[in-house]
């Protein structure tokens, strides 16, 4: 059975909902629980869809609010009219991109509908549930509590996923066999999925806020482990173990003990063009499977070259 819980985001919809009920209750406004509803349609996963969502809302009502009054008054308060008024209505409001506020537009003008007398008291008292009902919406959506833990922890998961893949490569290097299943490349995957929605949900909670680092490092681990998939077939599938193979495990072998979010890249490229250096200096092969192992070596080599390239562009985080 499924555990029951509660989240932030439940809670902040049933207190803002109530909030703007008591409050439309308290000025004495007619259809009071629609205050409840605008908000409930406002609390939204981050700050800035928040914001949108009142935008869209805000303007597709008044839009909304225009029609009723121009075809109701005109033409009466009737259901073919109400008809002719959404004929019209949905297809402004999908012009306008602002097709998300449907709903809370139809609810004010069900009320005029209802109510089938255009006052200016009526307008005030529509007015008045959107104010209270989106205000509160976006007072309550104001708080959203700290992903910084979770960031950090996915950092610390793929950075200890991503030694696993080296440090198991390395071994292969060195004793041409391994009963490692791979399961880690599956596992960073997901945690680097996880790392980079969380990081974009950061930056939509920051109103200010265009670029969140942990989302670039995310990023770049992703393209890191690309690579890594890559070019892994051809390690794990060398026809022979060359004399190379343990000059790179020791490369790789350093590397998987190095991995963090600061940026020492430039060392290890330093590093690598020492190991092409040695790799060069080694005996040609003699025949055609060495041929093939060290080709398959070199090309890992210079894979490699381009994995830490990719974490040299990054400024690393604090």
């Amino acid at each position: 059975m499924k555990k029951f819980s509660i989240g932030y985001r439940t809670l902040k919809t049933a207190l803002g909902a109530s909030i703007a009920i008591a409050i439309a209750q308290y000025f004495d406004l007619q259809f009071f629980t629609a205050a409840g509803i605008l908000t409930i349609l406002c609390i939204q996963p981050t700050k800035r869809k928040s914001l949108h969502a009142v935008y869209t809302r805000g303007v597709s009502t008044l839009v909304g609010m225009t029609y009723a009054f121009i075809f109701f008054e005109i033409f009466g308060y009737s259901p073919i009219v109400l008809g002719i008024v959404l004929l019209l209505f949905i297809p402004t409001i999908v012009s306008l991109r602002v097709v998300e506020g449907f709903i809370s537009s139809s609810v004010i003008m069900m009320h005029i509908f209802l109510t089938a007398d255009f006052t200016t008291d009526l307008l005030l008292n529509e007015l008045g549930l959107m104010a209270i009902g989106f205000g509160v919406g976006v007072v309550i959506n104001m708080y959203m509590p700290d992903i910084q833990h979770g960031l950090f922890y996915n950092r610390e998961k793929i950075e200890s996923l991503l030694k696993k893949i080296l440090a198991e490569i390395a071994v292969y290097l060195r004793n041409g066999d391994t009963l490692w299943d791979g399961k880690e490349i599956i596992e960073a995957a997901k945690v680097i999925d996880a790392g980079k929605a969380l990081a974009f949900k950061d930056v939509e909670n920051h109103l200010t806020r265009k670029e969140n680092r942990y989302y670039v490092y995310f990023d770049m681990r992703e393209k890191q482990l690309e690579i890594i998939e890559r070019v892994l077939p051809k390690i794990t599938t060398l026809p022979v173990m060359t004399e190379q193979a343990p000059l790179v495990a020791a490369f790789i072998e350093d590397l998987s003990e190095h991995v963090h979010s600061g940026n020492t890249a430039s060392h290890f490229l330093e590093k690598l063009d020492k190991v092409k250096e040695e790799f060069a200096k080694m005996p040609l092969p003699n025949d055609h499977e060495t041929f093939i192992a060290m080709a398959s070596l070199y090309q890992f080599i210079e894979e490699m070259d381009a994995y830490l390239v990719i974490k040299q562009s990054f400024k690393g985080l604090k």
